[in-house]
């Protein structure tokens, strides 16, 4: 059974390569980017020339634009700055060579904050769906945290997708303001509401629940880090969405 990957990227010329790396066995790799300005394609072509270049619908409608591209009887998602051990290798091999195997196989991933592997705070195992018949996926519409819709049932693996989720601090500051806009954006679509005081409040219940209900605290000052990052992504995207409705009524 062949097995397609698909990744979608942009701007990703430190990632990419560790990403590309890790799943170079497979039969097909494909590469959807939405206009990087560095390396990034450059990387790409060197693994696969299976390498195109389309315009930013969103993070769902792009993951699907990049499923319909593969070819494999199985499909991978990944994301640029995830990486397949060779524990999972091994087992993702096994899983496509079954000829009982279920329509999909969702794995935990094991994610990274500054450098350290982030075991408590709702961070892990971080169960999500990547791997599935081709024609029996697709993910949901959402511009940001979208999701694989399975038609089928589905198993789990145990070894974990790793992820390098944050390097630096800078880093965590330029994707929680990319990902509170989408996320406002969203809520507008879907008509949540908004205000001061539910930014507010939920900002503050995101940091207690990751920092103290998840057992945050077990993983030291990046623990801290991540609640408060849980607690800033939640108020920022409440309070932006607080403006775009001033901005729609102005």
């Amino acid at each position: 059974m062949s097995l397609s990957v698909v990744i979608i990227t942009k701007n990703e010329e430190g990632a990419i390569e560790d990403c590309l790396d890790s799943v170079a066995w497979a039969d097909e790799i494909i590469v959807l980017d939405s206009g990087s300005v560095d390396r990034t394609v450059e990387i790409c072509r060197r693994y696969t020339d299976k390498v195109y270049e389309t315009d930013w619908p969103g993070f769902g409608p792009q993951k699907n634009r990049a499923l319909e591209k593969a070819t494999g009887d199985w499909v991978l998602s990944l994301d640029a700055d995830e990486r397949i051990s060779p524990e999972l290798k091994e087992e993702i091999l096994q899983a496509v060579a079954d000829p009982n195997a279920p329509a999909a196989f969702e794995m935990p991933r094991l994610s990274s904050f500054c450098g350290r592997q982030i075991l408590h705070g709702g961070w892990w195992p971080d169960y999500i769906v990547r791997l599935a018949r081709r024609g029996r996926a697709r993910f949901s519409d959402d511009i940001v945290h979208e999701r694989m819709i399975i038609d089928g049932t589905t198993k789990r693996l145990k070894n974990p997708i790793l992820h390098e989720a944050f390097e630096s601090l800078e880093d965590v500051i330029q994707t929680m303001n990319r990902y509170t806009t989408a996320g406002a954006v969203m809520m507008r679509h879907r008509g949540e509401p908004s205000s001061l005081y539910r930014a507010v409040s939920h900002g503050l219940w995101a940091f207690f629940y990751t920092w103290i209900g998840r057992f945050g605290f077990l993983d030291g000052r990046e623990g801290f880090l991540v609640a408060l990052y849980n607690a800033e992504h939640t108020f920022y995207r409440y309070a932006k969405r607080i403006y775009l409705d001033e901005e729609t009524k102005t």
